[in-house]
């Protein structure tokens, strides 16, 4: 197809192709004349991809060249790709920067991780995300022990486990590999969210006896 035609299937404008094929994050097409190069199905892949890692992830493009690489990479086991997407959704790991409270916390995170016997990295962002956020909790008044946590930690492989890593195509093209996990994990992340808020509401009418 001409990139005339791939604009109007991919829903990205003829200039914003241009970047991306500039940018190297969109492979060249096949060159048939000196100012027409054709594109085929791997190109609107690659196109979805750069659509979700940008519009649904928020990530830059240095973020995204990143991901593309990784996806690029056959050598790399498909695990370690889905890896690099992920952690690129995640804040980057701060210094410690002297506080006790914030290396307590992470002390507690790894405790529960390896207690809870999953295979995550020292390096995942994840970790340090959840480090922080017991940080806060605690400086609030509210500090969350192994009792809080565990439902949360529960409920999360059971959506991980029965739903949604079941979704991702890991014997297919790996651009739709990772542009599903990216999608699942921002957008269902986002409908998880809503419906805790939906069933505080519902579970603080039942208490409260409110109609």
């Amino acid at each position: 197809m001409r990139i005339s035609q791939l604009s109007a299937e991919s829903g990205v404008p003829i200039p914003t192709i241009k970047y991306y094929l500039r940018e190297g994050l969109l492979p060249a097409g096949e060159q048939t004349a000196a100012t027409r190069a054709e594109y085929g199905p791997s190109h609107l892949r690659r196109l979805r991809l750069i659509r979700a890692l940008l519009e649904v992830g928020r990530l830059p493009v240095a973020a995204i060249r990143r991901v593309i690489e990784a996806v690029e990479d056959e050598d790399l086991p498909v695990h370690t790709m889905l890896g690099t997407a992920h952690y690129a959704l995640g804040a980057a790991p701060e210094p410690d920067a002297g506080d006790d409270d914030l290396r307590e916390a992470r002390q507690t995170v790894d405790e529960l991780i390896a207690g809870l016997g999953w295979t995550v990295t020292p390096l995942a962002p994840t970790r340090d995300e959840l480090a922080r956020a017991l940080v806060t909790l605690k400086r609030l008044g509210m500090p969350a022990g192994q009792a809080d946590l565990l439902p949360y930690a529960a409920s999360a492989m059971r959506l991980a486990h029965d739903h949604e890593m079941s979704r991702i195509p890991f014997d297919g093209p790996r651009e739709v590999a990772v542009e599903t996990l990216v999608i699942c994990t921002v957008l269902y992340g986002r409908v998880l969210d809503v419906f805790r808020r939906l069933a505080q509401e519902s579970e603080s009418a039942r208490i409260l006896g409110a109609t």
